[in-house]
């Protein structure tokens, strides 16, 4: 696998996990679900495609790099908010309602830190780009 197809993998998880921010955001105020319960936060998990262990294994002219993937989202687990809405058509016999204990400064955080990642597999695609495309002009005058 070449260094483009490398920062693409990167560059498709890293999209993934700013639609999976997205979605928490829109969701931080959400009372129920279809199942009824509370939304809860998601985060996706991610890593190499094959092992570092494999690597060695297959010695110096075995595997080639593969990137990265999904391996799938997990439940952050958050304990949710409960604030005091008598009128809320959701709230319970106490007159509260149950919000998901979403951090919407963590969040933002998160979003922020996604996209720079996003933004340095495209920087190392172009300078993958610019190597191969010299490394065919130096081919071309030889």
């Amino acid at each position: 696998m070449n260094a483009m197809e490398i920062s693409r993998t990167g560059m498709d998880v890293e999209w993934r996990r700013l639609e999976l921010i997205a979605l928490n955001l829109a969701n931080a105020n959400t009372t129920r679900t279809a199942g009824g319960e509370p939304y809860q936060a998601m985060r996706l998990v991610s890593g190499p495609k094959t092992g570092f262990s494999d690597y060695l294994r297959a010695g110096a002219g075995g595997q080639r790099l593969q990137g990265v993937e999904v391996y799938g989202m997990k439940s952050e687990g958050l304990a949710p908010r409960r604030v005091h809405e008598p009128g809320h058509p959701h709230a319970d016999k106490d007159g509260y309602v149950t919000y998901p204990g979403i951090d919407h400064a963590g969040e933002m955080t998160l979003m922020v830190k996604t996209s720079r990642a996003y933004e340095a597999n495209i920087v190392a695609m172009n300078a993958a780009r610019q190597m191969y495309i010299k490394a065919l002009e130096l081919g071309k005058n030889s």
